[in-house]
This record gives structure tokens, C-alpha cells and sequence, in this order.
């Protein structure tokens, strides 16, 4: 006899089927990860971004670099007390915490950068690599190929800050010493200016070639006081270079700047500089409240008139004595779209026009340029209200070094309170 199928039976057989579908969607679909910003340091971040304190107490700490196997390499600006020149970083497990700490090198210094299978690292007269193994290990910390040597050290501004492009071109700050190339008896201004001749401009050496100096070089680019912070941008395949203003407008002529002109001007200024440009220092410096180049009260401006001789104009320019130390064009896939390309800057001091200070900033770009108002992304470093600082208030951290690991995390060196700062998204 055969059976006699019913609603009923259907109905159960029809619920069952889509019971299992259901159970084996759930089974071959994995769960997503839901990811949580975790910030515990005193850092203020933008919405979505973790921030983790990786490293303390390393002494001071300036610009910073990653390996591709993750290992951090950060330069000190100061050797005492039985410390190294260079201190490297591993967490190796990837668990978020350090598990490998190595000091070595004798001198201090600034630049530092893993280019190919060498790390780079200058001290304040100079530039050294160390050669790396397959597994992106340093072979010999004890002995680094000196790269260039006997540039010139005058103890101020001395940081020899550096950036290698895809031709094996390595680029050099060199800084000077005197604020405005001002004569110190007549308080007017050298002319010609004969610290062009060694300093206040970027040289052009070779990467791959050893035991360079001067004579093996070219100066690059001029007229710029101090470009602590200098980068190759391999999508524009230029060199862009952030400089420090000069200062003392106000302590030198009062008769003619006023002490809220001093705390004031001139600009910080970010540039795009191609070879020979000249950017005018010391003859004259960028206003960025008029936006016009004015001469220097060394070489006879009173705030007011313009330089007859033509220089390059900043792509931005900045409130003044912020100090930008250091500039990365971010090329990782980890943050979201509108940072991708855009340059990320460490200001080193504060401002008295913004009563802000000691942040990273980001300034958009776009088809190479930048496009749009430039941005604090990461602020509170100092650790208190720049505005209306409370009483017996210390700074905290300054941010100086900056550097993207191979995964497009974002990392901060701090050479005031000896940390480095990870960014994460």
C-alpha cells in the first residue's frame, strides 16, 4: 500500500530542508572579525584608530624606520650614559608587544631608512649603512660602510636628515647654524651669504657609492634653513622637504616687528623642490598671513617689502615655530581612502597664533598636489592644554620621526619623552 502524503508532511519536510540549508550557510560562512578601537595613551586619535605606546624610556628618539620582517629601527639624537647611537625593536610573534631590544652604533644622529637590503642611518656629520641578510637582519652592527663623511657640524642644527629616490640618488640636509646668516657685530646680513657654500641647502650624493664627502657631491637644492624633514614621493618621483623658519625678527629689531609678530612668523614651509631650486633663505622668508615672500630685516625688509629675485613658493605653509621634523607620503591600504597619498608631518613645537602644538598633522593630496586644509590627526602629545596650560604642567612627549610598517601601520618616534607611538586602523 502506498502512503499517503499530506500538508503535514510537507510542511515538516519543507521546514527541515531549510533547517540544514541554513546550518551549512553558518557552517561555510566564517564569522567576521569585529575590529574595536583601543587607544590607552594620553594621544587623541580620529574615530576608528588604536593607538599603542610600543615603546618607552628609549632616550631621544628621533627619526625612525621599519624593516620588512617589522623590526623597528629608531636613531637617538643623544648618546650618554653608556647608551648606543641606534636601537632596534622586534615583536616578533606580531602579539603587539616587543620582544627584542638591541642597542648599537657609538654616534648620534637623525636620518634613518631601510632602503633595499641596507639600513641607512646618519650621525651629525654624515651617513653609514648597515648590510642586511635575506632574513632582514643587520649582518654587522659593529662595522657600517661609511656612505658620506665630513659634513659640517657646528653643534646647532646639525641633524643630517636623509632621502633616497629609485635611482639610487641619496639627498641631505644640511642645516645652518646662524638663524638668519646675520654678522654678529652689525646684526645686518652676510652678503653673499657664504654658509651657502657648505649648509642651509640639501647635497646630492650616491646611495651605493662609499667614502664620499663634499668634493663627491652637488648641492641640490638651497635657500632653506633646515629641512629636518625630507622624503622621496615615488607616485610624483620628486623630493618634498618640510623647513624650519627662521626666528628672532622682534629680538634683534623691535623698532620695526613687534613681539606678537615674533610669535608669529615667519611660516613653516612644506616643499616640492626639483634640482637647483632656491627657496630664499636668508634673504628673505614666507608670510603666510599675507602669503607673499618678504625680504629679511638683515637684508633690508621691514615686513613689508618683497624680494625683486624670484624663489620657489611653499605648497604649504604653516603658523610659525611649530617645528615640522619629519614627513611621510602615506602609501599603506590599512587607513581609510582619504589618507592614501596624503602626507602625514611630526611639528616638534607649538604655535603661539594657534595655541596648539606638538601633533602630527595630515595634508590631503591629490594628482601629486595637495588638495584641501591640512588637518591635526593625531594631537595631545604635550600632555596638556597648550591654551591655558594648568600650573606646574610638563611636556609629555614631542613627536619628531615618522614611518609606515609593511602592513600601513603608522609609527611616531618621541625624542622628549623617549617613546614611539603605533597607529593602527
Amino acid at each position: 500500500m502506498k502512503s499517503a502524503t499530506t500538508p503535514r508532511n510537507l510542511t515538516l519536510c519543507a521546514a527541515a530542508m531549510l533547517l540544514a540549508l541554513v546550518c551549512l550557510q553558518c557552517k561555510s560562512e566564517p564569522k567576521k572579525e569585529i575590529k574595536v578601537a583601543v587607544n590607552k595613551t594620553i594621544l587623541k586619535a580620529p574615530e576608528g584608530f588604536s593607538v599603542a605606546e610600543i615603546g618607552k624610556e628609549l632616550g631621544a628618539v628621533r627619526h625612525l624606520t621599519i624593516a620588512k620582517n617589522g623590526a623597528i629601527y629608531a636613531n637617538r639624537s643623544v648618546v650618554k650614559d653608556g647608551a648606543k647611537g641606534i636601537v632596534m625593536l622586534w615583536d616578533k610573534d606580531e602579539d603587539g608587544v616587543i620582544d627584542d631590544q638591541k642597542e648599537f652604533a657609538d654616534l648620534p644622529g637623525t636620518g634613518m631608512l631601510v632602503k633595499g637590503n641596507y639600513l641607512y642611518a646618519a650621525t651629525n656629520s654624515g651617513v653609514n649603512r648597515y648590510a642586511m641578510n635575506e632574513r632582514h637582519e643587520i649582518i654587522d652592527t659593529d662595522n657600517p660602510e661609511t656612505i658620506v663623511e665630513g659634513l659640517i657640524d657646528m653643534g646647532r642644527d646639525n641633524a643630517k636628515p636623509f632621502a633616497i629616490d629609485t635611482e639610487d640618488n641619496l639627498y641631505v640636509t644640511i642645516g645652518s647654524w646662524n638663524d638668519a646668516c646675520r654678522d654678529q657685530e652689525t646684526n645686518t646680513g652676510m652678503i653673499p651669504c657664504t654658509i651657502l657654500d657648505s649648509a642651509g641647502g640639501i647635497w646630492k650624493f650616491k646611495a651605493d657609492k662609499l667614502n664620499q664627502t663634499y668634493a663627491d657631491g652637488s648641492r641640490y637644492a638651497t635657500g632653506l634653513k633646515n629641512t629636518v624633514g625630507i622624503t622621496w614621493n615615488f607616485r610624483t618621483n620628486s623630493l618634498f622637504a618640510t623647513d624650519h623658519g627662521r626666528g628672532g625678527l622682534s629680538n634683534f629689531y623691535p623698532e620695526v616687528f613687534t613681539k606678537k609678530q615674533n610669535d608669529e612668523l615667519p611660516a613653516e614651509t612644506f616643499y616640492e623642490l626639483k634640482e637647483n631650486d632656491d627657496a630664499g633663505w636668508p634673504s628673505t622668508y614666507y608670510d603666510h598671513q599675507k602669503n607673499k615672500r618678504v625680504l629679511s630685516p638683515e637684508y633690508g625688509g621691514d615686513g613689508e617689502k618683497v624680494s625683486e629675485e624670484k624663489f620657489v613658493d611653499p605648497i604649504v605653509a604653516f603658523p610659525a615655530h611649530l617645528g615640522p621634523n619629519d614627513v611621510l607620503f602615506y602609501s599603506g591600504d590599512m587607513f581609510p581612502e582619504k589618507y592614501k597619498n596624503g602626507a602625514f608631518i611630526a611639528f616638534h613645537n607649538q604655535s603661539k597664533e594657534l595655541k596648539k602644538g606638538f601633533f602630527v598633522a595630515f595634508v590631503p593630496f591629490k594628482n601629486g598636489k595637495p588638495d584641501g586644509e591640512w588637518e591635526i590627526f593625531l594631537d595631545n602629545f604635550a600632555g596638556m592644554d597648550l591654551a591655558n596650560p594648568a600650573e606646574g604642567a610638563g611636556l609629555k612627549h614631542r613627536p619628531c620621526g615618522l614611518a609606515q610598517g609593511p602592513d600601513g601601520a603608522l609609527y611616531i618616534a618621541d625624542d622628549f619623552g623617549g617613546s614611539i607611538f603605533k597607529v593602527t586602523y
